[in-house]
């Protein structure tokens, strides 16, 4: 029991300035007020956090909101409804100055900074859009498919083919018509391209018959 009791009268001058120091330290309460687009009173509900969930409140039915036992430091708040988006806001506390914080305002992260007055008055900047708005007919949407595509490909090679081959000569119509009737039959365009190999037979040598 002594070995207690001199174990508390040890510890009691470091337990107490454990308790100076923490008593020591300044704190102060972040108001703020939250309006809708057209500036008029947030009268929806929204979680607002300070140091991602470090403290965390909801506004009232006039859009304001408090935080209190705020130490000093640099701190981020962000607000958080299912309708609307709001800036995140950068508050410095100095020790020196608790009533008079520092806010900046950022329209979303990485964008740049704004300095706004305190009292914060935060302004929802638009509403979230869950559902694509479903488009109407188009005509010009037939023009994006590949069949009608190919098929207009199709009709307009029938009426521009005769046309192309009216300026051509003789010769190179009856070529044509020969490689037409030969895409029509593989077995001819076939032959025709093992038979390119081959040298034509010339005339007046004969082959000479073995005995």
């Amino acid at each position: 029991m002594r070995s207690i009791v001199n174990l508390l009268i040890a510890f009691a001058p470091l337990l107490c300035s454990i308790q100076a120091v923490g008593a020591s330290v300044p704190t102060t309460t972040l108001e703020g007020v939250l309006k809708m687009p057209d500036m008029s009173p947030f009268n929806l509900t929204a979680r607002i956090t300070l140091n991602h969930d470090e403290y965390t409140t909801f506004s009232r039915s006039d859009g304001s909101f408090v935080i209190y036992n705020v130490g000093p430091g640099i701190h981020q708040i962000d607000i958080y409804n299912s309708l609307f988006h709001f800036s995140q806001v950068k508050v410095q506390l100095l020790e020196d100055s608790m009533a008079a914080p520092k806010c900046l305002e950022y329209a979303y992260p990485g964008a740049t900074k704004n300095q706004i007055p305190y009292p914060m008055v935060l302004t929802a900047h638009a509403a979230f859009e869950f559902f694509e708005q479903r488009k109407g007919f188009s005509i010009f949407v037939i023009f994006k498919n590949p069949m009608f595509l190919m098929m207009a490909f199709s009709v307009g090679m029938m009426f521009l083919m005769p046309k192309m081959m009216e300026g051509l000569d003789p010769e190179e119509k009856e070529r044509m018509k020969q490689q037409m009737e030969m895409q029509k039959d593989p077995t001819k365009m076939l032959s025709s391209l093992f038979s390119m190999g081959e040298e034509p037979p010339q005339p007046g040598k004969a082959k000479k018959k073995k005995n």
